[in-house]
């Protein structure tokens, strides 16, 4: 048996290693809409645990299905178009049941007027983007011209008659830009409530199951920290809000109003939701129309 310095150095280092790789690679969305999710790691020191990479939500979308993070938000698309390879948790969301605030339809005209006209789409987030198609093509009944773009409301309204943003570029336009530029403001949340009657699930998180097959243990605690967290969040959403102001152009109302508004479940309901959005646009978005979510175990 080799004993040498060498050798030794060698074990060490792969036993460090694989200690790093059982401690969760789990994605962050840095959009206000997070916030309550993770604020109350930090609090709890649940954040220690993890690896945690901060991106926009669609590369942490790309990471979780290529396999560079074991656990995260995805996109409600790319989590359908991978859900043979991911297991959701349960209860835990962001979405909306009515109005969402941050996911809207800016407009200069009204938008049974936008058949044949430009539509900006200041995202890459598939699933804001092919439900603002959906409301626009289904419920409204316009076919208008799909272009992308950087998400600048004043550039965008140069070249389109209206323009779909999400995030915290969406709350900016909703609540400063459109109101001085006399700009039309429709909630993707609203529109879709108001035509299923469901609520709408925007992102999802989960693991990758062959993570949970390694690590059911690790898995559940990850998700038992974030459900915390945001039961946490929410019962002080107040400080939360007061915090975020600090950073961010919003006032605390506004900020604590936006987190009350938000929906964090992932039940029956948002499930039902899912389903219906599935049904309409699965065959030509590229995920089959009754998709099976699996969700951990409890």
């Amino acid at each position: 048996m080799d004993n040498s310095p060498e050798t030794q150095h060698e074990t060490q280092h792969e036993n460090l290693a694989a200690a790093r790789r059982t401690r969760p690679r789990v994605g962050h969305i840095q959009f206000l809409n997070c916030m309550p999710l993770y604020w109350g790691l930090a609090r709890t020191g649940s954040l220690l645990d993890f690896e945690l990479t901060k991106d926009t939500p669609e590369k942490l979308s790309e990471r979780l299905v290529d396999g560079r993070l074991d656990i995260g938000p995805i996109t409600l698309v790319e989590f359908l178009k991978a859900a043979d390879d991911l297991v959701a948790f349960p209860d835990l969301a962001v979405g909306c049941d009515g109005p969402v605030m941050s996911c809207v339809i800016v407009s200069q005209v009204p938008l049974d007027e936008l058949d044949g006209r430009r539509v900006a789409l200041g995202s890459t987030s598939r699933t804001s983007v092919r439900l603002a198609q959906l409301l626009l093509e289904e419920k409204i009944g316009v076919r208008p011209e799909y272009y992308t773009c950087p998400p600048d409301l004043g550039l965008m309204m140069q070249d389109a008659e209206a323009a779909v943003l999400i995030g915290d570029a969406a709350l900016r336009a909703n609540l400063h830009d459109a109101p001085r530029l006399g700009l039309q403001v429709h909630d993707l949340g609203a529109m879709w409530k108001e035509w299923t009657g469901l609520p709408f699930v925007f992102a999802v998180w989960a693991a990758r199951k062959e993570y949970v097959a390694r690590e059911p243990e690790i898995t559940r605690q990850v998700h038992e920290a974030f459900l915390s967290s945001r039961d946490l969040s929410l019962v002080e959403v107040a400080k939360v809000a007061e915090q975020a102001a600090r950073w961010e152009v919003f006032g605390e109302a506004v900020l604590e109003e936006y987190f009350t508004t938000l929906d964090f479940r992932f039940g029956a309901a948002q499930l039902e939701g899912v389903t219906e959005f599935a049904r309409r646009v699965g065959p030509t978005t590229g995920f089959p129309a009754d998709v099976k979510v699996e969700l951990l175990p409890r």
